[in-house]
């Protein structure tokens, strides 16, 4: 048995060996004439377009798959392919998708938002920082690019944009020869932390400080030979006077900001920087100032530009009056702050390339521009930087993002883990309890599923499953750390309380269920009653559910994708409904079976409750107190509980139980166990019954 399964594993993940898809002929037709389609490369899976222009032969650009390339899994745990057309200067010239297994793109929103948002790449460049629902879209420059995401495929799409950047620069990197095709999330930070008190001398010495001098003579020099030569009078005039005495600081570094400035000023320049801002402050005399006659504070400065790698990066002054500290000894005259965004891609391990763009003019009406550039480096020295540390991807924006959302999760979170850790304070007075269930079962459905989409499915595991075989890396879950938060809690409730602590008070269209079964019972509706011995056989469809969909998860995921619909979460929760009528139908169908038979979804069909189940069997507490009358004879917990877990021998079925601890509060209640009111009453019955002993005596 284990050497078939052994052999089915290995032919499956032979077949699961992701390639692409297309072939010459297809790129024929997709690309007709004048395209000429060029053979595969045989050192990189890419097909070359080429055009005839008379007798010469133009390269037109690269078109590949992002699967070859980049195959990062979606949450299906199987990559999105894409197709992807790029010319020889970095532009996209096409971007469609070949296929996708992406829940939230199959029957739920429909695949055609998806086309919508990579039609979005065609005429962007590589060169441009592309951002995706951006807080204030801006116009596209040659550093910038807005696209618009998807609601409710956040995640989604910036795993397929991570997949399009990182097969483009791939190519561009082997094909185009990009100097700048390095994963824009695989940068240096600051190290925040690290601060050596240094003067401004010994500053300059380490290159903390650059420092550029030009006189007139050495700018005159720069435009010998040309139409410029002669044209500065002054320059003529005072061959060594100054042009300009320039400084410039990486004044975002602790070690610098802290000793060239004052502590005010630092804190100022603190508190207008976001997470992984830049700044560099700029300080100059002479006669040339990069903030001329024409500049506008609070703009990109056109007389001092910076570049990284090639790419250009957009300096915006941040309009600060800062104040050196005292024993600086650099020029004031003309100072300036400009920042760099984190959404800029800025590496602070790789050179900053700095140039001073000069220019004179020749004639009065239409004159001529002649210019020069003077160029310089500043590179940070290693000690004041972080390298990265593996793949630190795109994933790191997402978390910052919803850095309030997820404060909010682990505050519930936490809050949850303390009331069920102790649980006596929690059920010792049963409206209390139940106030509070009804207000965290309202947190789970309106915040974790409805606001944060933190819905946990089977899908989660079918991913992992596919992805492992396929010898993929899970990094896909970091897009949605909201699942990654979740599902960190439930591995640890799995191993403390079992399935409970999901299925009970965190799956939002399990809350759903069980609001809905209260409202029934609240109208009266009449209760389809299971009996024990049928609910017994009823419990097992779950696990063939569960069987089902992991073997299909092995062999194809086409029919996996059909299969994981059993589960209605992502109708009810990730799409709220807004799907096709079937869908939707089969959704709503059962919520209202739930107002007539409890939670039958949960307790008979789900197989995301059922793998948790069978996870659950790792538990290490035996957490719901019994007494030893809890079945023999009293039968009041197994009598009350929905769930069917409770035998009649008074043993919890830990592997049903939701955790909805009915029986945790029968079991404290004076009012409610038996054996408690038996004890309590015995308790006051016995002093009466020896006083009583006492008294006969006497009278004997």
């Amino acid at each position: 048995m284990r050497l078939f399964i052994g052999c089915w594993l290995f032919l499956f993940i032979l077949g699961q060996a992701w390639a692409g898809v297309l072939t010459k002929a297809e790129l024929v037709r997709r690309f007709p004439a004048p395209i000429v389609v060029g053979d595969k490369e045989a050192d990189l899976p890419v097909w070359p377009l080429f055009r005839q222009n008379a007798t010469v032969t133009e390269l037109v650009g690269y078109v590949f798959e992002s699967v070859d390339l980049a195959p990062i899994p979606g949450f299906s745990g199987v990559p999105v392919n894409l197709l992807i057309a790029i010319n020889p200067q970095g532009d996209f010239l096409d971007v469609s998708v070949l296929s996708q297994h992406e829940p939230v793109f199959l029957d739920g929103l429909g695949e055609a938002p998806l086309f919508q948002f990579v039609k979005q790449y065609q005429g962007l460049s590589l060169k441009q920082n592309i951002a995706i629902d951006a807080r204030k879209k801006r116009a596209p420059d040659a550093t910038h690019a807005d696209i618009d995401g998807v609601s409710k495929a956040t995640a989604s799409v910036r795993i397929i944009n991570q997949s399009v950047l990182a097969s483009a620069l791939k190519v561009s990197r082997k094909k185009l020869g990009f100097a700048q095709g390095r994963d824009p999330d695989q940068i240096a930070h600051i190290r925040m932390e690290v601060f050596e008190k240094l003067s401004a001398a010994q500053m300059l010495k380490q290159g903390l400080i650059q420092h550029v001098r030009l006189s007139n003579k050495d700018v005159e020099t720069l435009f010998a030979g040309s139409a410029g030569a002669g044209l500065d009078a002054q320059a003529t005039r005072e061959p060594d006077g100054v042009f300009i005495d320039l400084y410039l600081a990486y004044v975002s570094v602790p070690t610098v900001g802290r000793n060239l400035l004052t502590e005010r000023s630092w804190n100022t320049l603190r508190n207008r920087l976001d997470e992984g801002d830049h700044a560099i402050l700029v300080m100059s005399r002479g006669r040339y100032s990069v903030l001329g006659d024409d500049f506008v504070r609070g703009t990109v400065p056109d007389k001092l530009l910076l570049k990284q790698d090639g790419l250009p990066i957009d300096m915006r002054d941040l309009d600060l009056e800062l104040r050196l500290s005292e024993g600086a000894a650099l020029p004031t005259e003309n100072i300036a702050v400009f920042r760099i965004i984190s959404q800029a891609g800025l590496d602070a391990a790789s050179p900053l390339a700095f140039s001073l763009p000069i220019t004179r003019n020749k004639g009065i009406v239409y004159p001529e521009r002649i210019a020069r550039n003077v160029d310089f480096n500043y590179r940070l020295p290693a000690d004041f930087y972080s390298a990265p540390q593996g793949d630190d991807a795109t994933w790191r924006g997402t978390w910052k993002n919803r850095k309030a959302e997820l404060l909010l999760l682990i505050a519930g979170l936490a809050l949850l883990a303390g009331a069920l850790a102790w649980q006596k304070r929690l059920v010792r007075d049963a409206r209390q309890f139940t106030r509070f269930r009804k207000l965290f079962l309202l947190f789970t459905i309106a915040f974790i599923g409805y606001y944060a989409q933190g819905q946990l499915s089977i899908v989660n595991i079918t991913g992992v499953i596919q992805a492992l075989l396929a010898g993929r890396s899970l990094g896909f879950f970091l897009f949605d750390p909201m699942t990654v938060i979740l599902w960190a809690f439930v591995l640890l409730s799995l191993f403390i309380w079992g399935r409970g602590t999901f299925c009970g008070w965190l799956c939002p269209f399990g809350a759903l269920q069980e609001l809905t079964g209260k409202l029934g019972q609240w109208l009266r509706l009449p209760q389809w009653k299971i009996k024990a011995r049928h609910a017994g056989r009823l419990k097992w469809i779950k696990y063939g559910v569960l069987a089902a969909i992991l073997g299909s998860s092995m062999f194809s995921s086409q029919i996996t994708d059909k299969l994981v619909e059993l589960e209605p979460f992502k109708t009810a929760i990730t799409l709220n409904f807004v799907r096709a009528w079937p869908f939707v139908a089969y959704a709503v169908g059962l919520l209202l079976l739930s107002s007539v038979s409890y939670k039958f979804f949960c307790r008979y069909l789900c197989p995301f409750g059922a793998a948790l189940a069978l996870l659950g069997r790792f538990r290490l507490f035996n957490w719901i107190p019994r007494r030893k009358e809890c079945g023999t004879p009293c039968q009041t917990c197994r009598h009350r509980c929905e769930y069917h877990a409770i035998a009649p021998s008074g043993k919890v079925d830990y592997g049903e139980c939701f955790q909805c601890m009915d029986c945790v509060v029968i079991y404290a209640s004076d009012k409610k166990c038996a054996p408690l009111m038996l004890e309590i009453k015995r308790a006051r019955s016995t002093p009466i019954v020896l006083a009583t002993a006492e008294e006969s005596n006497n009278a004997a």
